[in-house]
């Protein structure tokens, strides 16, 4: 063993070996690459910059020469103009050596300048005699008898040995003369040695013609119109040594100048006739004089070879040292892979034990559910059937008290399970219409109790703004409010507790920097609230969010009042909801504040103790406002009070969506009220507002003013109002702070003033609005009383009792209500499935209370055979954990044998029978709320799901959606 080791040891050596080297070899040729590359891109870079130089060369040449040529051309016009248009002439050899003299600094390319007359035969003697010399050839000679001569008459000084002599005499010029006159252009000569310089140059030659050449004359007009010619010698070496001279880095390159107008022999016009320097890199940049019969061009390349860049051995350099270091890096990585290795064998196997945990803590809680809920099932339903019974009212009071604490017990078992679901990432939120503002009924309804009996002013309002129906989970969202506002009741001894809905984006309730210092437990402390001062809030005392004040909420109103009805519901499109949840108790402690949202933490060891609680509630209102797309903040000041705002991302309904929802409400608030007009009176405008809000949804209108005797001055037309206000209201509301000793007989008298002059056939009915049971005492003056919180059912339920019968027409029975249940269950066949004696009773004794025929099977395969078709069921009920067959696998063996009956009914074609398709609606009832999911009851053909204990809305809506419509067999 020790030498199999050995030896796998020696090989592992020699492969990181092996590899060491080849890393080094590999980082080598990266460098040897790299250099040859940056060589590569800085020869391009020196390439590209000799082109650019020679191509500016060139033009400069060009522009150089264009010039000369251009100057050659007005002193063509000069002689053509004051020589030959003026009798006599204006220019002698004097003049023009003088003037070309003086202007010479204007052709600085230019030897000299000679003009030469156009003489022909005929005109010869006489041209000699008027000159005073004989024409003589380029040798000195007498020319010779010939067509036509070309003598120079008018030379500037520094060509005046040319004088008398015939261009024509010389072959070159002679064809260069005959080239100028029929273009009308400059031409060059070849390359040669100029006389004097020795320099390389070429002699220009332009055309001279009499006045009234047409500009698009022929060749023969050009030539017979031809007076003479303008010549030039241009110094070509000194033409390009100059520009050199003036251009900087002319000493790191070398130039030759050509005239390829014969390609296989090209002239050299300047350079070394033996070109050197770095050939093999150069460029060639074509020149245009102007001739159009000769071609020119010039050659550039470097003196010498373009220097290496430094950063061609820097950068590689530096990165193989940067390779080097790497290598270094992943050789000291692959010395510790070994235990690395092992480190990891050893995480998996923690990871699969983690995964294990987790599932057997999923599988825990979802038996401590079922367990735990499974006899609470048993005793909810027990105390419910009790109750159902005939009690006395201290057993009624026991039995009532018992199932108060059972309910309690399900409610953390639910808290407990979602903060499990949250942690395991379960949780999902659902996507359904729901009206929000019953939803915020309903939660008032809960705590109306506990408000009433500590005098708290427990109220809500919804902006106008807000949809009536969203899309949304109104489960988890009427979950967030019972927190907030269970905490809230819990917290707050006096006062008022205030829930406002707005939308954001017209909602002043925005994070401003004068309040950020307040917001989650960074506030200032204050030390008690001043039971003198009155604050402008729902019960007069001071809040701790100062953006909820009432000019912030009169601009709400006002931007509702703006708008005419209700949103636009059928509008697609996400809604974003502001809520807030303002109370004034006792507030939270500073050293607190930063673990509000802690899963079971309570401000201190005394708060638990004197309020009871987990300290769980907050934390998963705050998981579900974020997976409900939004965030959750408070403001908080110890013995004033707690603001808690967050927002909800929902979705707008379209029309049948808003319809269902509206039916599926469990109080409908009736429409007999609408038209009606009221006034409120109320010394607090904020409570004045919430008052109108509710009564605006049942269709009243509604007047605040904020005391009697304002509402008496309203009534008589006083104090600048008219006693045209409008309809005699019907219904007066007073808050109960607002009513005093006397103020009821003066209300009265107006009002019976307001009747004998005829403004209305009946009094107006007085409603006293009250908070606590101590204020519910009725005078003889008031028609009723309301207690709070107010809620839009309760008032239509008071008013239908104050206005009698004969007032407006009852409510119809709610089609979800006890009535109705009954009328949908009774005579129906359904069979309750549950291996629980005690959970089989209550089932049963809760469908068999509404009037449906109950049969019962305690396992999975006894209700096999009791549904083998054809049975009498309408409807199963299915737990879903039972031993031998549980109800999933029941399930889809009921669905197996309805396809078959189903499938061979098709087959055979029957018709008329009592049923053509077989289909037992079955509901999941089961006690397992993580398991059991909706998903997995539809997976197996269930469909639908009702969690024990299950009450009577629930019960309603398991079952309503199959058994409205199913005829009677």
């Amino acid at each position: 063993m020790g030498y199999e080791m050995g030896g796998e040891r020696r090989r592992w050596w020699l492969n990181r070996s092996a590899m060491v080297v080849l890393w080094v070899v590999v980082s080598l040729g990266i460098w040897a690459c790299l250099h040859l590359y940056i060589r590569r891109v800085s020869m391009r870079k020196a390439e590209e910059a000799l082109v650019s130089m020679c191509e500016e060369r060139a033009r400069m040449i060009q522009d150089q020469f264009a010039v000369s040529v251009n100057h050659v051309h007005a002193l063509a016009i000069l002689i053509s103009t004051f020589h030959y248009q003026k009798h006599p002439s204006a220019i002698d050899q004097e003049t023009f050596a003088h003037y070309t003299a003086r202007t010479a600094f204007e052709r600085p390319l230019l030897n000299g300048v000679a003009y030469a007359q156009r003489v022909a035969h005929m005109e010869r003697e006489r041209f000699e005699n008027e000159q005073g010399w004989i024409i003589k050839t380029m040798k000195h000679e007498p020319s010779p008898m010939q067509d036509e001569y070309a003598p120079v008459i008018f030379s500037q000084e520094t060509v005046s040995y040319i004088e008398a002599l015939d261009m024509m005499s010389g072959e070159e010029d002679r064809e260069n003369i005959i080239r100028a006159r029929a273009t009308g252009k400059a031409v060059l000569t070849n390359p040669f040695r100029l006389l004097g310089s020795n320099h390389l140059g070429v002699v220009l030659t332009f055309p001279v013609y009499r006045s009234g050449l047409p500009a698009d004359a022929t060749v023969d007009e050009r030539v017979e119109n031809t007076a003479g010619y303008l010549g030039g010698a241009f110094d070509v070496e000194s033409l390009v040594e100059n520009l050199l001279r003036q251009l900087a880095g002319s000493q790191d390159i070398m130039v030759n100048v050509y005239d390829v107008t014969n390609i296989s022999e090209p002239l050299i016009m300047y350079g070394p006739q033996q070109p050197d320097g770095y050939m093999s890199l150069s460029h060639v940049s074509m020149l245009d004089f102007g001739d159009p019969f000769r071609k020119h061009h010039m050659e550039c390349r470097y003196s010498q070879k373009p220097p290496i860049p430094l950063s061609a051995i820097t950068t590689p350099s530096g990165v193989f040292v940067i390779c080097m270091l790497a290598g270094y890096i992943l050789y000291a990585a692959w010395n510790r892979y070994d235990n690395v290795k092992e480190d990891c064998r050893k995480m998996e196997e923690l990871k699969v034990q983690a995964e294990a945990a987790d599932v057997a803590k999923s599988q825990f809680l979802a038996t401590v559910s079922h367990e735990i809920r499974t006899p609470m099932n048993g005793v909810l339903g027990m105390l419910d059937m009790l109750l159902d019974t005939d009690l006395n009212l201290t057993q009624r009071d026991f039995a009532q008290t018992a199932q108060v604490c059972g309910k309690a017990l399900i409610s953390l078992i639910n808290e407990v399970l979602d903060r499990a679901k949250i942690e395991a990432g379960k949780l999902e939120i659902e996507a359904v219409p729901f009206d929000l503002r019953s939803i915020l009924d309903e939660v008032l309804s809960l705590f109306s109790a506990a408000s009433r009996e500590k005098g708290i002013e427990l109220a809500t309002f919804v902006s106008d703004r807000v949809p009536e129906v969203l899309t949304g989970d109104p489960g988890r969202f009427r979950q967030i409010i019972t927190n907030l506002v269970g905490n809230s009741v819990k917290f707050t001894e006096g006062g008022h507790i205030f829930v406002q809905v707005h939308l954001v984006e017209h909602s002043n309730m925005v994070m401003d920097v004068k309040s950020e210092a307040h917001i989650n437990g960074h506030s200032d402390e204050q030390d008690h609230k001043s039971n003198k001062t009155l604050f402008n809030t729902l019960s007069g005392l001071e809040a701790a969010d100062n953006r909820n004040s009432w000019e912030n909420f009169k601009h709400l109103l006002s931007n509702d009042a703006s708008q005419n009805g209700m949103p636009g519901d059928s509008d697609s499109g996400g809604v974003t909801l502001i809520v807030s949840v303002e109370d004034t108790g006792i507030g939270i402690p500073l050293q607190a504040q930063d673990r509000v949202f802690t899963p079971f933490m309570q401000a201190d060891s005394s708060t638990s103790r004197n309020y009871g609680g987990t300290g769980i509630g907050l934390s998963i209102s705050k998981c579900l406002v974020e997976l409900m797309g939004g965030q959750i903040n408070f403001i908080s000041r110890p013995q004033v009070g707690s603001t808690f705002t967050f927002t909800v991302v929902l979705q707008r309904c379209n029309g049948s969506a808003i319809d269902d929802a509206k039916r599926a409400i469990p109080e409908p608030l009736p429409a007999s009220f609408r038209g009606m007009k009221s006034l409120i009176i109320d010394e607090r405008p904020v409570r004045g507002a919430v008052t109108a809000y509710h009564l605006r949804r049942l269709g009243i209108a509604a007047e605040v003013v904020c005391n009697v005797k304002t509402a008496i001055n309203m009534l008589a037309g006083q104090n600048g109002y008219s006693k045209s206000y409008g309809k005699q209201p019907n219904l007066i509301f007073v808050e109960k702070d607002s009513w005093s000793s006397g103020t009821d007989a003066g209300l009265r008298k107006q009002l019976m003033q307001h009747k004998q002059n005829g403004h209305s056939v009946e009094l107006p009915k007085v409603i006293l609005l009250v908070t606590s049971e101590y204020d519910k005492t009725k005078t003889s003056f008031e028609d009723g009383v309301i207690m709070k919180p107010l809620r839009a059912s309760t008032v239509g339920t008071c008013l239908l009792q104050v206005l009698g019968a004969g007032g407006v027409q009852q409510r119809k029975q709610t089609p979800n209500g006890s009535t109705f249940l009954h009328n949908l269950l009774v005579g129906k066949n359904i069979l309750v499935v549950d291996d629980n004696k005690v959970n089989l009773r209550v089932a049963a004794g809760a469908l068999k209370k509404y009037g449906a025929n109950v049969a019962c099977a305690e396992s999975g395969k006894d209700a096999l055979s009791l549904l083998q078709l054809p049975h009498k069921f309408d409807a199963c009920f299915m737990d879903v954990q039972m031993p031998e067959m549980d109800g999933f696998e029941a399930t889809r063996q009921i669905r197996l044998m309805e396809s078959k009956v189903n499938k061979e009914a098709r087959n055979t074609g029957r018709e008329g029978s009592e049923k053509s398709e077989w289909h037992l609606p079955v509901l999941a009832m089961t006690a397992d709320v993580i398991q059991a999911t909706y998903e997995e009851c539809l997976k197996c053909g269930m469909d639908g799901y009702v969690s024990k204990p299950f009450d009577e809305q629930q019960l309603y809506q398991a079952v309503a959606k199959f058994l409205l419509s199913k005829p009677e067999q």
